[in-house]
């Protein structure tokens, strides 16, 4: 019983960080990975994807260490603009491009595609900035 109340809270707390900063396209998202097969959101794991290594790679290597920071494309020295929607209110508008660069960045920073479950607690934890 204790282990479903704790899934029953972790489940709205992931609900109200989705409400407190809406996004149509983020909705979507959501709904469409939770269609796919992801499970209970948990923010925290995609805090943990954002700065897991994977060799001398992670997500910050070319965004910064914090998603409300400007980044810098390693390779190619090009500003990457914050990725925390508060600081950059083009951040997660257009669905097709959040698919796009989850399929790039996933690809060369963990040299594989990330599972519904990441982009889920990825996007959500971005989406709480």
């Amino acid at each position: 019983m204790k282990s479903k109340l704790v899934a029953i809270t972790i489940s709205m707390s992931s609900l109200l960080t989705f409400q407190a900063y809406a996004n149509p396209t983020v909705d979507n998202l959501s709904l469409k990975y939770q269609q796919q097969g992801a499970g209970v959101v948990v923010p925290e794991q995609g805090k943990d994807l954002w700065y897991a290594k994977n060799g001398d790679r992670s997500c910050t290597s070319c965004h910064g260490g914090s998603p409300t920071q400007t980044g810098k494309h390693i390779k190619t020295g090009k500003v990457i603009k914050p990725m925390a929607a508060s600081k950059n209110p083009e951040r997660f508008q257009d669905s097709k491009k959040v698919e796009k660069w989850f399929l790039r960045n996933c690809k060369w920073t963990f040299g594989r595609q990330c599972t519904v479950q990441e982009k889920i607690d990825t996007l959500s934890w971005l989406n709480s900035f």
